[in-house]
């Protein structure tokens, strides 16, 4: 059977969606492979203001001995079970042209009470690359845009 038109119009669109759609996700990812990257400097390019103004700000406390970030932003906690958390972990985005958001659920711990962890990291898209420019806890009730790394 030859597909009509409207068929191979659909097909397209579907994979061209579901091509987009992890894009965002992709950004994200890698912080949950390598924990704490968010903090560190060489991953600077990852991110755009206020994120970025917010860690160069920790950066500077860093050299004076003090900080504003004193746990791994990516799971708002500083003790966690590495197999628990990879085999929890889940991803969702949700996007809207060159701005998107990326939303990680997760156990830090096995039998672990209370509800899962869930950090919302907000992204946009900057010459064609996705850009972390936020990054909150709903659980911590935290932004990293509103914290005091001054």
């Amino acid at each position: 059977m030859k597909p009509t038109p409207f068929i191979s119009a659909a097909i397209l669109a579907a994979t061209l969606s579901a091509a987009h759609a992890g894009e965002a996700v992709n950004a994200v990812r890698p912080f949950y492979t390598n924990l704490a990257s968010e903090v560190d400097p060489q991953f600077r390019w990852k991110f755009v203001n206020p994120a970025k103004s917010k860690l160069e700000g920790n950066d500077r406390l860093l050299s004076d001995g003090e900080t504003c970030i004193d746990w791994i932003l990516s799971i708002d906690a500083q003790d966690y079970d590495a197999e628990v958390l990879a085999k929890t972990l889940q991803l969702s985005e949700k996007g809207d042209g060159d701005k998107a958001t990326v939303t990680a659920t997760f156990y830090l711990a096995e039998n672990q009470p209370g509800p899962a962890g869930e950090v919302v990291w907000s992204l946009e898209k900057v010459d064609g690359a996705w850009k972390v420019s936020d990054i909150a806890s709903k659980p911590g009730g935290w932004k990293l845009s509103e914290l005091d790394c001054n």
